[in-house]
């Protein structure tokens, strides 16, 4: 993640924002008196939630642990051709 002062952001704000956004990386904004902070796109922002509800759910992590034993056990769900082939065409 890149750091950098209040001052060089609040210069280049357009240039760091449209950076954030395009990139999908967060930028750490240093201040001298008071904390620094993190500024990130809504779309980050918004998967970061969804991985920390998924991650903060016992059930939905028991439900991700057991597919992944079943998947390496090779036991998982196989789709017939004729499924796969529509799958590919969407």
């Amino acid at each position: 993640m890149n750091s950098i002062s209040v001052n060089q952001f609040r210069d280049n704000l357009k240039t760091y924002v449209e950076l954030t956004v395009s990139e999908h990386e967060p930028i750490k904004v240093t201040r001298r008196s008071g904390d620094d902070f993190i500024v990130m796109s809504a779309d980050d922002w918004e998967r970061e939630q969804e991985t920390l509800h998924v991650l903060q759910s016992s059930s939905l992590m028991i439900q991700i642990a057991e597919s992944m034993g079943t998947h390496e056990n090779n036991k998982g769900y196989k789709p017939t051709k004729e499924q796969l082939d529509e799958i590919t065409s969407l």
